[in-house]
C-alpha cells in the first residue's frame, strides 16, 4: 500500500515511517506536518491509507479527516498519542469518516507497539482491497450505567451494523429516544476491542438509554443498548445468549455484521429489526439480506446522509433492504414503528 502520515511532531511521525518501511509490501507515500498540508497533499496524491494524527496546526486530525473525505476520499487510520484521553476527538473522527484508531508507537510505552500498529495496517489493507480500493470511494454530498431493575422479557430485536462514521450516525439516530418495553438494542461497530468500553460510555452520554458492552455470554436485555466489544465475532444462538467467536478468522470486518445479522436470521424466534449504517466495504448486506429473507424488516442508510456509502450500498444492490432512508428518516421509523418516549 501507498501510505501517507500526518503528524506535526517529528520524532512521532519518524517512527511512524520507520515502521511503514519496515515492510517490503507498504511504502511511505508522503508526510505532512500539519491538517491543511494534508488536505491538500491528498488532494495531488491520494494515498491508500493515511495515518493521522488528532494535534496538528491549521486544521486538527477530526477536520482535516472530514475534508478529505468530502474531497479526496481515502481510507484513514487515526494514530495518535494515549487515545483514550481524547474520546471526544476519537469519536468526532470516526464520525467524520476514520476507520479505526490505535496509539502512536512511540508514546504508547509499552513493547509491541510497532507489531501492534502493523497489525492494524494489516487489517486496513484487507478491508481496501475487499473494498475495491481507496479510489471506490466517492466523495460525499452534502446532506449510562446498567438498569437497576429487571426488565420485561425480550420481544423486538433492534441489530444496527456500522462502520466509518457510524459512532455519530448511531448516536445521532437514536437520540431523545427511549425505546419501549421488551425491546433490546445491540450494536455491531468496527472499532478496535481496546476502545469498544470508551464506546460505550461516550454512547450513553449522548442518548436517555443504558449502555453498555456486551460480555461473554451475556443475554439481550430490554431497555438496554449493547455494544461488541470484541475483535472476533459477535453471534446469538437460539437461546438469546451472545458469545464472541474467532470463526471465521479470515473476515477483514471483525466484529463482522453480516456474522451476526445471518445469526437473528437462523434463530432469533421474535420480531427483528436491522440496519445497516454508513461504512466502507460490503460487510452486513448479506446479513441484512438473509434477515429479509427470514421475514425481518431492513432498513439501509442512504447515500446523502453517509459518512461512505459502501456497506448500505452493497445491500442496496442485493435488494436486501425494503427501506432505504436517510439518516433522520430511519430514527423517525424507529419511533412510528415501535414506540417509546421521545
Amino acid at each position: 500500500m501507498k501510505i501517507a502520515i500526518a503528524n506535526d511532531v517529528a520524532m512521532a511521525a519518524e517512527a511512524l515511517r520507520r515502521v511503514v518501511a519496515s515492510t517490503a509490501e507498504h511504502q511511505v507515500l508522503w508526510i505532512a506536518r500539519t491538517g491543511l498540508e494534508a488536505v491538500r497533499m491528498c488532494a495531488d496524491q491520494r494515498p491508500d491509507l493515511i495515518l493521522m494524527d488528532l494535534n496538528m496546526p491549521e486544521l486538527d486530525g477530526v477536520e482535516a479527516t472530514r475534508q478529505i473525505m468530502d474531497s479526496s476520499p481515502c481510507a484513514i487510520l487515526i494514530v495518535t498519542g494515549r487515545p483514550q484521553d481524547n474520546v471526544n476527538q476519537v469519536f468526532r473522527a470516526l464520525g467524520a469518516g476514520a476507520l479505526d484508531v490505535t496509539a502512536t508507537p512511540v508514546l504508547q510505552g509499552k513493547q509491541g507497539g510497532d507489531a501492534e500498529l502493523l497489525a492494524k495496517i494489516r487489517t486496513m489493507d484487507k478491508l481496501i482491497r475487499h473494498s475495491g480500493g481507496s479510489q471506490a470511494l466517492t466523495p460525499r454530498t452534502a446532506a449510562g450505567q446498567p438498569a437497576d431493575k429487571r426488565e420485561p422479557a425480550v420481544k423486538t430485536l433492534l441489530a444496527i451494523g456500522a462502520s466509518t462514521g457510524g459512532p455519530l450516525a448511531v448516536a445521532k439516530m437514536l437520540a431523545g429516544w427511549t425505546p419501549p418495553p421488551g425491546c433490546a438494542i445491540v450494536v455491531v461497530q468496527h472499532i478496535d476491542e481496546n476502545f469498544a468500553d470508551n464506546f460505550a460510555r461516550w454512547l450513553g452520554e449522548q442518548l436517555l438509554m443504558p449502555v453498555r458492552a456486551i460480555e461473554q455470554n451475556d443475554e439481550l436485555v430490554a431497555g438496554t443498548l449493547l455494544i461488541a466489544k470484541s475483535n472476533d465475532h459477535l453471534t446469538l444462538d437460539q437461546h438469546g445468549r451472545l458469545r464472541y467467536d474467532p470463526v471465521p478468522r479470515d473476515y477483514a470486518y471483525r466484529p463482522s455484521v453480516d456474522v451476526f445479522f445471518h445469526c437473528i436470521a437462523q434463530h432469533w424466534p421474535g420480531d427483528a429489526i436491522g440496519i445497516l449504517l454508513t461504512g466502507m466495504g460490503r460487510d452486513g448486506a448479506e446479513g441484512l439480506l438473509a434477515m429479509r429473507r427470514a421475514g425481518k424488516t431492513t432498513i439501509a442508510q442512504d447515500q446523502a446522509s453517509c459518512a461512505v456509502y459502501g456497506m448500505p450500498r452493497a445491500a442496496a444492490d442485493l435488494d436486501a433492504a425494503q427501506m432505504i432512508l436517510p439518516l433522520d428518516k430511519i430514527g423517525a421509523t424507529l419511533r412510528s414503528t415501535l414506540g417509546g418516549k421521545s
